[in-house]
């Protein structure tokens, strides 16, 4: 049976018109001419039996029945786009490898993740994994991802619903510096011998760094020291552990950080561990994907890269690749 769609080039030049409400801002984003997009808006228009703009002497707005459609036409533009850039990634044999829309944590995926990745290519060459930041759950029947990676608490998890979470890896938070800032606020043992890192009191002294989305973090590794701390919520806030680290690596403060999410700046002596007194946050990392459907089916790749994000958190820090 024929489908009954109109061209693509008439819905493309619809949603730019729609999105810009006005045709001489999609002929320029489309690289054609007004009359061109008029044309093809007008023969849409034809084809659906329906005004999907109103005409005046300031220019077009949407009616209510082409408002409705154009949300309808953008979230169908932006999906084939996806699936066709999906078609164009495929490599090699696509039944042996396979495309992954994956839903990160931002500083996980490019801290700890991305690191690690060359060795997803060499146990899976043929398979190709998309990222895209999420901080928060979402209903995986109103996306297009495959899978998460996220951060939260096993209560968290339990009400994601619709998901199966298999964990990866526990979080702990250690309080970083630079080396700079941890040298000058040291103090000397009596016999002269400089301290390995400062006491929870010597840090309750010193400006903290503080996570927006972790508000209570200083004050809770605090009270497992046993240490009054009045200014434990006191400092500039951060939005992501990146920034956190950057701006501890600046000697700005003290950062209290998950330590994988720094091992690189661990490394190069970029930050070092001001009181080696971790804490374990609550939270976890998560491997999230949706419930299997009634016949337990699941894609192999997604599969594949859960077997591999396992092996990884059990493997400790990445190699460095070959170059």
């Amino acid at each position: 049976m024929r489908r009954k769609l109109p061209s693509t080039q008439a819905l493309a030049c619809f949603e730019a018109a729609a999105r810009h409400q006005s045709y001489t801002r999609a002929a320029q984003e489309l690289a054609l001419t007004q009359s061109a997009v008029s044309r093809q808006i007008m023969a849409l228009e034809d084809f659906l039996g329906l005004a999907l703009f109103t005409r005046n002497r300031h220019g077009v707005g949407l009616t209510a029945q082409g408002a409705a459609y154009a949300r309808q036409v953008a979230q169908r533009l932006a999906a084939l786009e996806r699936d066709t850039l999906d078609a164009m990634a495929q490599q090699g044999d696509g039944a042996r490898g396979g495309v992954i829309a994956l839903a990160a944590v931002a500083t996980f995926a490019t801290r700890w993740l991305i690191p690690r990745l060359p060795t997803l290519t060499q146990a899976h060459p043929d398979m190709v994994v998309h990222i895209e930041t999420r901080t928060r759950p979402f209903l995986f029947s109103d996306q297009e991802f495959d899978a998460a990676l996220y951060a939260g608490t096993a209560e968290q998890m339990q009400r994601w619903a619709g998901t199966q979470a298999t964990p990866l890896l526990p979080e702990e938070v250690l309080p970083v510096c630079s080396p700079a800032l941890l040298l000058g606020a040291q103090t000397q043992r009596r016999s002269g011998q400089a301290r390995l890192g400062l006491s929870a009191a010597q840090i309750a002294d010193l400006p903290l760094l503080q996570q927006s989305t972790r508000p209570t973090a200083w004050r809770q590794w605090f009270e497992a020291q046993g240490v009054d701390a009045p200014r434990a919520m006191a400092g500039p806030r951060y939005e992501l552990f990146s920034m956190t680290a950057m701006a501890a690596a600046r000697g700005l403060g003290l950062a209290l950080v998950p330590s994988m999410l720094i091992e690189e700046e661990l490394a190069r002596g970029e930050l070092v561990v001001a009181c080696p007194r971790p804490l374990k946050s609550g939270r976890s990392y998560y491997y999230v994907t949706p419930e299997p459907e009634q016949d337990g089916a699941e894609r192999a790749a997604v599969g594949q890269l859960r077997h591999w994000l396992l092996a990884q958190a059990q493997g400790g820090p990445p190699t460095t690749a070959p170059r």
